[in-house]
Parts: structure tokens; sequence; C-alpha cells
């Protein structure tokens, strides 16, 4: 994670404003990438991929023999990287969800990381008129940050799609974060996300996906296997 918090972080100050991509897998996600092409080119084109899960991990060993030391999700990272570089005049953008939960989510951010400033804020529901005003709005209010949080592959489709027009240095899909931060949903128990299955206290709380986790984990990892059994393995 600290790794991972000064790499991102040396980013903020880019002079030229080049707009870096940083996505955050799970296992989820990486089966949507195996299922469409398009979404799988758009992770590849990132300036980094952290891996998020236990999942991530055991197939990162199995496949490449590497051993990921840490589990660098978008919720915990996001608040490291606030308070790991607070206090130097940076700014940031929050991008996604509904109106009431991105309004919630700014209220906290405002409270918590007052080392940074709010440049502003804009739920996840865009047509193309709004969205080309959006990115207009961005540049002329030129944050260091762009906070996306629409779930993937919404999220990094949308990064992919205007990072060329746009001149904010760090751009991070951030998933479900805002839905914590605005009090919608809590954070499993720190012991659980420990042993890495923070993911059973998401299917109690929102049983609706349990289509990702009790069908998707087991493909994933059905996936990593068919792969290693058919000799599809590298060397780190």
């Amino acid at each position: 994670m600290g790794d991972a918090l000064a790499h991102v972080g040396a980013w903020l100050d880019d002079p030229a404003r080049r707009t870096h991509a940083v996505y955050f897998v799970n296992a989820s996600t990486l089966n949507l990438a195996c299922s469409d092409p398009a979404y799988r080119e758009i992770l590849r084109g990132a300036d980094v991929v952290y891996g998020d899960g236990t999942g991530v991990r055991w197939a990162a060993r199995a496949l490449h023999g590497v051993r990921l030391s840490d589990n660098v999700n978008g919720t915990d990272f996001v608040p490291r990287f606030f308070d790991a570089f607070a206090g130097r005049g940076h700014r940031y953008f929050l991008l996604g969800g509904t109106e009431e939960m991105n309004e919630g989510a700014a209220v906290f951010a405002r409270e918590r990381f007052s080392g940074w400033e709010l440049a502003g804020r804009h739920h996840g529901y865009l047509d193309e008129a709004s969205d080309r005003r959006l990115v207009e709005r961005l540049n002329d209010l030129a944050p260091h940050l762009l906070l996306v949080g629409m779930g993937n592959p919404a999220q990094e489709r949308w990064i992919a799609s205007h990072r060329d027009r746009l001149r904010i240095p760090v751009c991070l899909a951030i998933g479900g974060l805002f839905a914590y931060w605005s009090g919608d949903l809590d954070r499993a128990p720190a012991w659980l996300r420990r042993i890495g299955f923070e993911w059973m206290h998401l299917l109690v709380r929102q049983p609706r996906k349990s289509g990702r986790y009790l069908v998707g984990n087991p493909l994933f990892l059905a996936r990593v296997a068919a792969r290693r059994l058919r000799g599809h393995v590298t060397s780190p």
C-alpha cells in the first residue's frame, strides 16, 4: 500500500497535467474482462492496475509466481491517499452515484479530509450533452484528483473515453466508495477484511449482488485453474 501511495502521489503535481488512470480489479472485474475484450483493453490501457481481493492474489501467484504483498483496494487506498498528501494545496472532484449519495459523500469528504479542497461534485447519471459539459467544467476547475464512482465497467469506460480531453493528473476508479462515505453502506469488520472475506459482509448487505459472489468467485477460480492446467503460466 505504501508503494502504491507513493507511486500514484508522484503524479499529482505533473506539470503537463497528463491524465493518469488508476484502476482496482477484483475477481468480478476480471470476470467481466474475460467476457468483454473491449473492456479488457481498457484495463490494459491504465497507467497502473492494483489487485483487490484474495482471488486476485491467488491468481497472481498461481499464474505468474507473483506474491502481492498487500490488498490494494480503492476503499482503503483513497482515504490513505488523502491523508498522505494533505496540506499541499491539492483539489479533488467527486463524480458518481445518485445526487443524494454524491452530496452525502461530499459532506463526509469535506469534514474528513480538511487538508484538501473540494473543487466540485456531480452525480453519475450523464447523457451525451451533460457528459460534454462536465468535461469542460472539470477542465475549468482543474482539480488534481478525480474520483469516479460508477461501478465497473462503467467507471473505467468513462475514464478511458475522456482521458485524452481531461487535464487532471490522477483519475481513480473507486467503485462503491461513495456509498460508504454517504452512510448508505457500512464496512465489514476489520478482522473480516484482514482474512480476505469482506465479500461475505457485502453479500449480506447487498443480496442483489449474490450472483457476483456465489457464482462469480467460483467461476474466476475455475478460470485460473483451467489456465494453469493448460500451461498458461508466466514467470515474474
